[in-house]
């Protein structure tokens, strides 16, 4: 690859909305250079099944999805860089996407480098990360085969994992501070008929306790009585939340307080050639299906820009 080629467009991410942005703009004859900092898939990879995207109605296996969205993409002469995106110069026509090892350049850039899970922040978390405390459920469950888990949070995200958690472990705990989950309703009445998962609601995680040999257990707060005791469970796996991956963004970049990008309908921000899409952006829905549209809609009017800007 030619590090002085301007292309039409750098799209920042390998998730389900960059390589569809990807497969649009490399469809459209643009000159695209797709940049990933891990692997194609994004969040998929933490997933084991998808169920509620559209035309598998038995449902498909999220890496095997990954995989299919990223050949297409590829067929279509998609080119891809393994890098990670350090910062972005967007003034003027062309603007620079500064890699940890180089740059590109480009006329448009496609920012959708997606959102991380949050840290519970209690004490014990991050010593005992890697060592019985997880963010992906499908990444670890096989390591607590038979074992008791806790689960901290309440949305559709939780409590999915905890419902999944149930095929390796003995029991699930759903540790929530509210009194009542935030999940959809039929994902709890998914977990409400699943005899492994038990809520602990209306409580808070003082800490997250263990030594060399990894968790042992909670320290639980009741937020109705005040009382103070310990859970005994080998895993905690932490779903409260998520941020978005924006660290590399410009500061004239217009976001919102938990950084998450403003876009307009045609996905473009508040920088002039700068488009957004997928979970990094403003949005009420997380889901593959509109990440997809996004990323679509983003190339397109990515290309539009080029096409009146340059030609």
């Amino acid at each position: 690859m030619n590090m002085n080629e301007v292309h039409d467009t750098v799209i920042i991410g390998g998730g389900p909305a960059g390589l569809t942005a990807g497969l649009y703009a490399a469809r459209a004859r643009m000159s695209a250079v797709l940049v990933e900092k891990m692997g194609f898939g994004g969040q998929l990879l933490t997933y084991e099944k998808v169920d509620n995207y559209p035309g598998f109605p038995e449902g498909v296996s999220a890496f095997g999805l990954g995989e299919l969205i990223s050949a297409q993409a590829l067929k279509f002469g998609l080119r891809t860089r393994s890098a990670e995106v350090v910062g972005l110069e967007t003034e003027g026509p062309t603007k620079t996407v500064r890699l940890a090892d180089g740059e590109l350049h480009c006329r448009t850039i496609v920012i959708a480098s997606g959102a991380s899970p949050n840290k519970l922040g209690a004490k014990g978390e991050s010593e005992l990360t890697g060592r019985g405390v997880s963010y992906c459920a499908v990444c670890d469950a096989p390591f607590f085969r038979e074992q008791d888990v806790a689960v901290i949070g309440g949305g559709d995200t939780a409590i999915e994992e905890a419902i999944y958690l149930t095929k390796f472990v003995k029991q699930v705990y759903v540790v929530h501070r509210r009194d009542q989950l935030r999940a959809t309703r039929v994902i709890q009445e998914k977990a409400a008929q699943n005899p492994k998962i038990s809520l602990v609601l209306s409580t808070i995680v003082k800490e997250i306790q263990g030594g060399p040999q990894g968790v042992e257990g909670l320290l639980l707060q009741d937020r109705k009585n005040e009382n103070v005791y310990q859970l005994p469970v080998n895993g905690a796996f932490v779903f409260v939340g998520i941020r978005p991956n924006t660290e590399f963004a410009p500061v004239q970049l217009e976001m919102d307080s938990a950084g998450f990008v403003h876009t307009d309908q045609e996905m473009a921000t508040s920088v002039d050639g700068v488009f957004a899409a997928g979970d990094v952006r403003v949005k009420e829905l997380r889901q593959i299906v509109t990440a997809v549209g996004d990323g679509a809609t983003a190339a397109f009017n990515a290309g539009r820009y080029v096409e009146a800007h340059f030609h």
